[in-house]
């Protein structure tokens, strides 16, 4: 009996420990839309990703067009040629998939570039989320935007602005005046993509040739 009074004794203290924790949230996509830089590594990412692909579909045109030549001739020629046609032919699109698995397949050019770009200002935002809520004394932050679904919350637990004046010590974003959220449509009120959208072509295009 005694042994059961002191369990319950030490999960109401944990569970009132649990209940004493700060509570607040971000909205990442709102964060990320009022820093330029983001903005620019998604427009390069885009031009990068629009390029490969363009290179990626002019290889696989080619060995399409000699497929069809070689469908074509494929009556007239002798055994010996048959081969060295049917080889050229293979070799080409060999060539092409792996062009296309190095651009756009797992660790490939893309992603790695969505690294360079992105990555050191995810950690920026990281840092001034850990540095608000040590010094807020916040136990949990929760991001809005993410898979985690939040039903409601007050928007005084919103600490979005306040990362964003904390990451402006470090790189610039948009005056606190001027920041724009997206709409729950997903277009902001600029007319201007979210950030989720502005992405899309890049994610986009890994996810495709990962699946080929």
């Amino acid at each position: 009996m005694k042994k059961l009074m002191l369990t319950m004794a030490i999960f109401l203290s944990a569970f009132a420990v649990t209940l004493a924790q700060k509570y607040a949230f971000i909205d990442s996509d709102y964060i990320l839309e009022n820093i330029p830089e983001y903005q620019d590594a998604m427009d390069i990412l885009d031009e990068f990703s629009i390029q490969w692909q363009k290179e990626i579909e002019e290889k696989f045109a080619e060995v399409d067009a000699l497929y069809k030549e070689y469908q074509a001739e494929a009556v007239l020629l002798p055994e010996d040629m048959k081969a060295q046609r049917e080889n050229e032919i293979i070799q080409k699109e060999k060539e092409a998939k792996d062009l296309q698995k190095q651009r756009f397949g797992r660790d490939g050019d893309l992603f790695s570039k969505r690294q360079e770009l992105v990555e050191p200002i995810q950690e920026k935002i990281y840092n001034a989320i850990e540095e608000i809520a040590e010094a807020q004394n916040y136990g949990f932050v929760f991001d809005k935007a993410g898979s985690l679904t939040i039903l409601y919350a007050k928007a005084k637990f919103d600490l979005s602005d306040d990362v964003l004046d904390e990451v402006g010590t470090v790189m610039q974003t948009v005056r606190r005046e001027d920041r724009r959220r997206a709409s729950p449509s997903g277009s902001s009120s600029s007319g201007s993509s979210s950030p989720s959208q502005s992405s899309n072509n890049a994610n986009k295009m890994i996810e495709q040739h990962k699946q080929k």
